[in-house]
């Protein structure tokens, strides 16, 4: 069962072994991540030059789960631009906290601007750092 959800940002903080990384690993087997989530990861992977086969071996080791963007999810995300535009959310900012929030969890992250907008979009945001 999932009981937190987590942002792109926890993640690599955990594979970098950055400040925060302890916190991460401490909670990952019981984590969900959007595919959204999941593709940015991969992204920050690909422009570093890391080939495809290596990135999937080193997240599939992972134990968190995948979780797809349904249209409902889409939805919701979507409809918090207008309330995250200040603070600068990605769409992936916005699905994981929309995740979080359709699953009554924790969203964890690295980015303290996520503590400004917590409470307006009805999500419960743990900071990694």
């Amino acid at each position: 069962m999932t009981h937190v959800v987590l942002d792109a940002s926890a993640i690599l903080a955990l594979l970098k072994g950055e400040w925060g990384a302890a916190k991460v690993a401490s909670i990952i087997a019981d984590a969900s991540v959007s595919a959204i989530n999941q593709a940015e990861i991969v992204g920050h992977f690909v422009r570093l030059g890391a080939p495809l086969d290596e990135i999937r071996t080193m997240l599939g080791a992972l134990p968190y789960e995948v979780v797809p963007v349904d249209e409902a999810l889409a939805w919701e995300a979507g409809g918090l631009r207008a309330a995250t535009a200040m603070a600068g959310l990605s769409l992936g900012d916005r699905v994981c906290l929309v995740l979080a929030r359709r699953l009554g969890v924790a969203a964890y992250t690295a980015d303290p601007t996520w503590r400004e907008i917590a409470a307006d979009v009805g999500a419960k945001v743990v900071l990694i750092r």
